[in-house]
């Protein structure tokens, strides 16, 4: 599973004009389900996303993680980041999950993330949406995991 990570001081998800997911201070995550990827992938994925030291600690350190801040996730399904461009200019996105799969990945991504985690928002999946935010930082970190 492919995402990236950005440390965010606010950030929303609106579809249709509507609100449909919002924190403040945490992490957005764009998320990505490729073909072949399984539970394991998604798993192993969250426990590295709530982990992952890039929030500031009292002498101004990147040492502290979601968990430990209790900031929120925002997260975004986005299957573009599976983006093949080594053929030319027109990106090829065949490396990304079918949708029916990367829609049950995504859901069981976020259920996982619920039950790790006090503040989960979300996206809504295959939407159009517009993705706002404020990368606090910036610190934005992409984060792939295999088998």
């Amino acid at each position: 599973m492919l995402s990236v990570v950005q440390r965010v001081s606010q950030a929303r998800v609106v579809v249709g004009g509507a609100t449909v997911g919002e924190i403040g201070a945490g992490l957005l995550v764009l998320v990505c389900a490729e073909r072949g990827d399984a539970e394991a992938q998604a798993d192993k994925l969250l426990a590295k996303i709530l982990k992952l030291r890039i929030f500031s600690d009292e002498a101004g350190k990147m040492n502290r993680s979601v968990q430990d801040t209790g900031g929120g996730l925002l997260l975004v399904s986005q299957f573009t980041l599976a983006a093949d461009t080594s053929g030319g200019n027109r990106p090829s996105f065949t490396n990304a999950a079918p949708p029916e799969e990367g829609q049950r990945l995504y859901d069981y991504f976020v259920a996982r993330a619920r039950a790790a985690h006090p503040l989960v928002q979300t996206g809504e999946f295959a939407a159009d949406m517009k993705v706002h935010l404020v990368n606090d930082g910036p610190v934005t970190i992409p984060l792939r995991v295999v088998a």
